[in-house]
């Protein structure tokens, strides 16, 4: 293969200034934000840094949260965000000198971090930098055990028997990050149009269920329920910072033990699969996992990384975008140039297109629709190449889409060369198969006694694509043809 693939396709993201609004408006940020502004050198903080019990009800009230459990536990998890982002820096008592608190322990102090200035006066950058830190954060959460009975785990002297909690933290954020990186993909789906809700159990089956089985047993089946079940709470968890939009699971189908209860004892209807769950990623949320993949060491490459480099690298990196992306990239590397810089671009696209290397076929056709996209201006330096064997062809190709004057017509050996070209490229693209047929069958046509002649063709790819042509061709003799013309390829190339 001509050009090293991408693990993952392009994603098309929002500007970072729509991004840092995004991330601005995420519920448990504006609450962490919220609380940061609120606390002042009264602010009595617990050992870990926690907002102390006593203070939990006045944290909620600022928030207009319920004054209730639910609100404490809303407002300590904002808190705890505020603090893993830098918006509040806490003293710990045993480095100042903190008062004791209500329980006998040292309390420790609060003030106002570096950063909390920065989501107002910093770039979207910085926003962006912060709000990252708040999903590491909320990702570690949720990846944190499940502690139904805590008093279970504490020994006689005190001590937590955390072997006891079954718990591997690294295989829980390896499962969650598998899952995030699937919803990341169906998102991106069928070339963006996968952007619609996905359904929790099919999502949980896809990390669950082997590729290459039929039916499901009924361990994998108990194994998929129980994933959702993790995935609805940790979904519960990740919503609030705002990377996916997610309907739970309806409470009416799970019975105490938290299994899914009897479809019909609970009057629901099977067909209605959104009350399993739904869970959709944000263009936040494509921001934040691909951060998150991009760190882990994935390629994960997004339309506008190749604007500013070379025309070599921008060839190179669009060798196997699907068609929109390519062309967003290529606009938007265009656009670098400017109307003025277009002759200097279409030239620099030129030189990179040449080349006798297996991946130089994709390179000169997806130079050619770069080109379609430069505008006339491009002109005077596609007519420089008109006598240049590799680029000839494609030259007079664009010349005449654009219906120019005074385009010499190509010698014999340019048209073979260039149709060897195009089928050679077509084959590295891994296209439809229909179309292809139809341009081996097209190419092979417009000549008469094409294969008699198209062997002689000094290009890297004769031999190959004439054995494509002869698999390829639904006219047998043809086929035949086009096998025989490779075996004498071969032959002239290994005299």
């Amino acid at each position: 293969m001509s050009a090293e693939r991408p693990s993952l396709p392009p994603v098309r993201l929002n500007t970072e200034a729509e991004l840092a609004r995004d991330a601005l408006a995420a519920p448990l940020f504006v609450r962490a934000v919220g609380l940061a502004r609120w606390a002042g050198p009264d602010t009595r903080v617990g050992a870990g840094g926690e907002l102390v019990e006593d203070q939990l009800p006045a944290a909620a009230e600022h928030l207009a949260l319920p004054a209730d459990e639910d609100g404490a536990a809303y407002a300590s998890e904002a808190w705890r965000l505020a603090v893993d982002t830098g918006l509040l820096d806490v003293t710990d008592p045993e480095e100042g000198e903190g008062d004791e608190g209500t329980d006998g322990e040292g309390e420790g102090t609060v003030t106002t971090g570096e950063n909390l200035a920065l989501l107002t006066g910093g770039s979207p950058q910085d926003v962006l930098s912060i709000w990252l830190d708040g999903l590491d954060a909320v990702h570690a959460d949720a990846t944190a055990p499940v502690l139904d009975d805590f008093a279970d785990l504490v020994g006689e002297d005190g001590s937590i028997d955390f072997d006891a909690l079954d718990w591997d933290p690294e295989a829980e954020a390896e499962f969650l990050d598998g899952v995030l990186g699937n919803l990341y993909l169906l998102t991106l789906a069928d070339h963006g149009a996968g952007e619609g809700p996905v359904p929790l159990p099919a999502l949980a089956a896809s990390m669950i269920v082997p590729d290459d089985m039929g039916e499901p047993t009924d361990d994998i089946l108990e194994q998929v329920s129980e994933a959702m079940m993790r995935l609805d709470d940790q979904f519960r968890l990740l919503e609030p910072i705002g990377i996916v939009e997610y309907r739970p699971v309806d409470e009416a189908l799970l019975v105490e033990e938290g299994e899914a209860a009897d479809a019909s004892a609970a009057g629901a209807d099977d067909e209605d699969v959104t009350r399993y769950g739904m869970v959709k990623l944000t263009p936040l949320g494509l921001y934040g996992i691909r951060a998150r993949m991009l760190e882990a060491g994935v390629d994960a490459p997004a339309v506008g990384d190749l604007a500013g480099k070379g025309a070599d690298a921008l060839l190179d990196g669009i060798a196997h975008y699907p068609e929109s992306a390519a062309r967003a990239e290529v606009t938007l590397w265009l656009a670098g140039y400017g109307a003025e810089g277009a002759v200097a671009a279409a030239a620099e696209l030129l030189a990179a297109a040449r080349g006798t290397d297996e991946g130089a076929p994709l390179r000169r056709l997806h130079c050619q629709q770069a080109l379609a996209l430069a505008g006339p201006e491009a002109e005077p330096a596609v007519r420089a190449v008109l006598g240049d064997p590799e680029l000839g062809g494609l030259a007079r190709v664009w010349l005449a889409e654009r219906g120019a004057a005074d385009v010499p017509a190509p010698p014999e050996d340019m048209i073979f060369w260039l149709a060897i070209d195009t089928i050679a490229a077509q084959l590295d693209a891994d296209g439809e198969l229909d179309e292809l047929q139809g341009l081996v069958e097209g190419l092979s046509a417009q000549h008469s006694g094409f294969f008699d002649e198209v062997w002689r063709v000094d290009h890297p790819a004769t031999a190959d694509v004439l054995e494509a042509m002869g698999r390829l061709h639904s006219d047998k003799k043809a086929a035949k043809e086009a096998r025989k013309a490779a075996f004498k390829a071969r032959s002239r190339a290994g005299g």
